[in-house]
């Protein structure tokens, strides 16, 4: 699995025309999702993320994590993640994984990221295409991936 986490000021996916979810302070997450994941990735990626500190203190060090300031997290499937561009220009993503293994996959971190936080978080809808709104806030933006876990 590999994620993107944005800090935001606020976020929100529209899928036509239509706002699905939307979050004010907290964290913009896209995942990718390989063939290769398990639950144990998914539980991982929830630990790293609830404890991550990117958020100022009040002596403005990134002190703080998303349970101290009561945060909020959106959620977006992204394959685009595992995009392979060695060969030509046009990327190929055989390393995303298929809808029959994404899907659960996704719904599971969404659901275990959600009991973690202590409340819901928003998402999108995968599969479908979508239109992501943010306000970036440092910026800051983390990267990780199951798979370089050091």
């Amino acid at each position: 699995m590999r994620i993107v986490i944005q800090r935001v000021a606020h976020a929100s996916v529209a899928i036509e025309g239509e706002v699905k979810s939307a979050i004010q302070q907290g964290y913009l997450i896209l995942l990718g999702i390989e063939e290769s994941d398990t639950s144990e990735d998914i539980d991982w990626l929830v630990r790293k993320v609830i404890g991550l500190r990117v958020f100022d203190d009040e002596n403005h060090v990134m002190n703080r994590s998303i349970m101290d300031i009561n945060g909020e997290i959106l959620v977006i499937s992204q394959f685009t993640l595992f995009a392979s561009y060695k060969k030509g220009n046009r990327p190929s993503w055989l390393r995303a994984a298929k809808h029959e293994i994404s899907v659960p996959l996704y719904e599971e971190f969404c659901k275990k990221l959600s009991e973690a936080l202590g409340k819901p978080v928003g998402t999108g809808e995968f599969g479908a295409y979508m239109k992501v709104d943010l306000l970036n806030d440092g910026p800051v933006t983390i990267m990780m991936d199951t798979h370089n876990k050091e």
